[in-house]
């Protein structure tokens, strides 16, 4: 019987043995207390989905870090700021390896992004800066030169020595300050003068179009307007309109939404400026995982410097472009951006070259 017991004891203890050989050998190699085959975790919270490109911003990055690995969470703060800096907390609750955030106010974050760094987390500013945060990395468009192009645009157009009204986006959104002094610039240096200007608090286009309709003598008294984004645009060509003015006023946005494009080809908008977001958000994937896996990016093409308030922060700006009616098809159809039947919609005999 005790020989018996030695046998069993002996053959379990090989086969432990034996498990655990295997086991060692099969395991995947741990990297910052990670496995490798562990998917790397992503979380994204966007300010909302309400102005257009952010949902080709929002599939173009999910696809992209799916494709190098990483799962993706996506969190829609509605415009709200509370909710946002929610679902940021979430996010480092859950112990993500990096945050994603498209900031809806952009001074007021400091807290959640701290603490989501505090916790090992790396955190990427996407297209909006987070100020005195120390974010990982900042990514967007050179927005300087977004405002630049809105004004050279106009200039090109024969605005010289004129009257130009700013309908400006959010207070908030830090990316405001870079165009407006973009396109002031470009007035100033060409005689003309800003009679009047707003921002619309978070965005909202129903803001713009309110001004339009509550200062008839300021709107017809300028010969262009400025709006922040093609969404802003969009409520003021119909303003325009009702005074009859629309086509006569120029108007300049950017985005490059569809509606836009075809304000443009129908001659109400003068121009939108376009930011080839799948570059973008391709871009902003691949970065994230490469900060994860502590890459350094310092080499990456476009790479510098830019002051948060605080800390100087890495940065990496990609190039717009001015869109105009004579340059629709070549930037805006041939990229596949728009379709050449969405945007000529409502133009006569638009499939002829």
């Amino acid at each position: 019987m005790r020989i018996y017991r030695r046998i069993i004891s002996l053959f379990l203890s090989l086969t432990l043995l034996f498990a655990v050989s295997c086991n060692s050998s099969e395991n995947p190699v741990k990297v910052n207390d990670k496995n490798v085959n562990d998917k790397l975790r992503i979380g994204v919270c966007f300010d909302s989905f309400v102005i257009e490109r952010w949902q080709r911003d929002r599939d173009v990055f999910v696809s992209m870090a799916k494709e190098l690995g990483a799962e993706v969470n996506v969190q829609n703060a509605n415009g709200d700021v509370e909710t946002q800096k929610n679902q940021i907390n979430y996010f480092v609750d859950e112990k993500m390896d990096a945050i994603v955030i498209i900031a809806i106010d952009g001074f007021n974050l400091t807290e959640e992004v701290t603490r989501a760094k505090d916790a090992g987390i790396y955190v990427i500013a996407y297209d909006r800066l987070i100020c005195n945060a120390n974010v990982d990395l900042y990514i967007s468009f050179d927005n300087y030169r977004v405002g630049e192009l809105m004004g050279q645009a106009l200039v090109d157009a024969g605005l010289v020595n004129s009257n130009v009204l700013m309908l400006g986006g959010s207070e908030s959104d830090n990316n405001v300050v870079f165009v407006e002094d973009g396109f002031i610039n470009v007035m100033e240096n060409n005689g003309n003068t800003i009679v009047d200007s707003i921002h619309c608090t978070n965005w909202r286009a129903e803001l713009a179009s309110e001004y339009v309709r509550e200062n008839p003598d300021v709107v017809s008294n300028c010969t262009a307007i400025m709006c922040g984004n093609d969404n802003l645009a969009s409520q003021v060509v119909p303003a325009l309109a009702e005074m009859r003015l629309a086509g006569k006023t120029m108007v300049v946005g950017q985005d490059a939404d569809l509606e836009a494009c075809q304000r443009i080809v129908e001659g109400t908008q003068l121009m939108t400026v376009y930011k080839p977001v799948e570059r973008l958000a391709q871009r902003a994937a691949t970065l994230t995982i490469m900060l994860i896996n502590k890459q350094d990016i310092s080499g990456e093409d476009g790479y510098q410097l830019i002051n948060d308030g605080k800390y100087d922060v890495p940065y990496i700006a990609l190039e717009p472009v001015m869109v105009t009616a004579e340059n629709m098809d070549e930037v805006i159809i041939n990229s596949g951006f728009h379709l050449r039947e969405d945007v000529y919609l409502n133009i006569p005999d638009s499939d002829e070259e």
